[in-house]
């Protein structure tokens, strides 16, 4: 007989108002040999950060028990986890690492969102994966004056690692892998250091051919909407007014890719999104614009490709000419590393196999035609 639940109670945990959750079963308890029981403390402990880390309604505590298949029982600070012994482990180290990133800022006490919750059971689950692999990067924090960031997993850590150590890097996957949001951290980074003098801000604007002149407005107000999520992960770092104050200085200069041809680029921080817009002759031009003490990185999804037809990427044909060139790096995403809502992992993972399905089809007919065509050679010649 299985363990049956007899009664679960949950109060919203509330910084004067923390209480017990309590669950209780019947004579078979849920915790049987295959199952564990952590016990642990949240350090140091706060009201507020306690309240923050389980969330309106304990929707973060519930999250983390749904997608483990765990229940976590807490008073005060003192947490308990049952579940599987993987998953336990798992959970609890989550909560630990969420807490820490409630530790209060200029004063202020950081949220926990329902998307950095899945963004760290993401990681977690990646985590069995970068166990054997040896240069898996572990502790790499990107410090902004707004918080920390952190990468989640192994390909997030190892694509930071790249930027950090090469020259020109690319971050190459699916939408949502955070490819641009830590590009813009590690730039934010390098300039709060002083370890560079500007940030740079471009990408292929309305289409490959930029025909710009068909918009309303000067050269910015034509830009700007293209380049609203380096804008919008700008102002998450820095601030809406330190941003602006940046802009009109030219620290932080934002243009179009036609607009690099014939410049070189010094002391910078350069990233390109949106890459796999770009025509060859377009990434060979932004390439050799990089210039001493700069870095350069380059995101796309080569499945989002919007250029005319028989056109060839940019990206695509950077991937192919460039893997064995000395200080250039690839980093590659998959469908797991999605860190937005789990749906839309589940929609990249559709697509793909779509894709690899209709590919393979195409492939398929593809050699029945040539087939077809050796055959009718044959008899003619017979």
């Amino acid at each position: 007989m299985s363990a049956r639940l007899i009664s679960l109670k949950r109060t919203q945990i509330t910084p004067t108002n923390l209480v017990w959750v309590h669950i209780r079963h019947n004579r078979e308890t849920i915790l049987s040999n295959t199952l564990e029981k952590l016990a642990f403390d949240l350090e140091p402990a706060d009201g507020q950060r306690l309240a923050n880390l389980c969330g309106p309604f304990d929707d973060n505590i519930k999250q983390i028990e749904r997608r483990l298949g765990v229940e976590i029982i807490y008073r005060n600070h003192a947490f308990q986890v049952v579940g599987k012994a993987i998953n336990a482990n798992a959970a609890r180290a989550i909560l630990k690492d969420l807490y820490i990133e409630t530790a209060p800022v200029k004063g202020k006490v950081n949220d926990i969102l329902p998307d950095q919750v899945h963004l760290a059971i993401q990681g977690c689950k990646l985590l069995e994966q970068a166990e054997s692999h040896k240069d898996y990067v572990q502790d790499i924090n990107i410090k902004t004056k707004r918080g920390v960031i952190k990468p989640r997993g192994e390909n997030q850590s190892s694509y930071v690692a790249n930027i950090l150590n090469s020259d020109i890097s690319f971050g190459i996957g699916p939408a949502g892998t955070g490819k641009t949001y830590l590009a813009v951290a590690c730039a934010v980074d390098a300039l709060e250091r002083q370890e560079i003098r500007r940030i740079l801000l471009t990408r292929p604007a309305v289409e490959a051919g930029e025909k710009l002149g068909f918009l309303p407005g000067d050269l910015s107000q034509k830009v700007d909407p293209y380049l609203r999520p380096l804008y919008d992960a700008l102002f998450e770092m820095l601030g809406f007014e330190k941003v602006e104050r940046l802009i009109e200085r030219n620290v932080i200069e934002i243009a179009p890719l036609a607009y690099m041809r014939g410049r070189t680029l010094n002391d910078a921080f350069v990233i390109l999104d949106e890459s796999q817009n770009t025509t060859v002759e377009q990434m060979k031009m932004f390439l050799t614009r990089i210039g001493f003490n700069s870095k350069a990185v380059i995101t796309g999804d080569i499945t989002q490709i919007d250029l005319p037809r028989h056109t060839k990427s940019g990206l695509r044909h950077a991937i192919e000419v460039l893997p064995n060139v000395d200080d250039i790096s690839f980093s590659f995403f998959q469908a797991q590393d999605v860190v937005r809502h789990p749906v839309v992992a589940r929609i990249v993972q559709a697509y793909e196999a779509f894709e690899h399905k209709e590919q393979t089809k195409q492939a398929a007919e593809q050699r029945a035609r040539l087939a077809a065509k050796e055959d009718a050679a044959s008899g003619d010649n017979a």
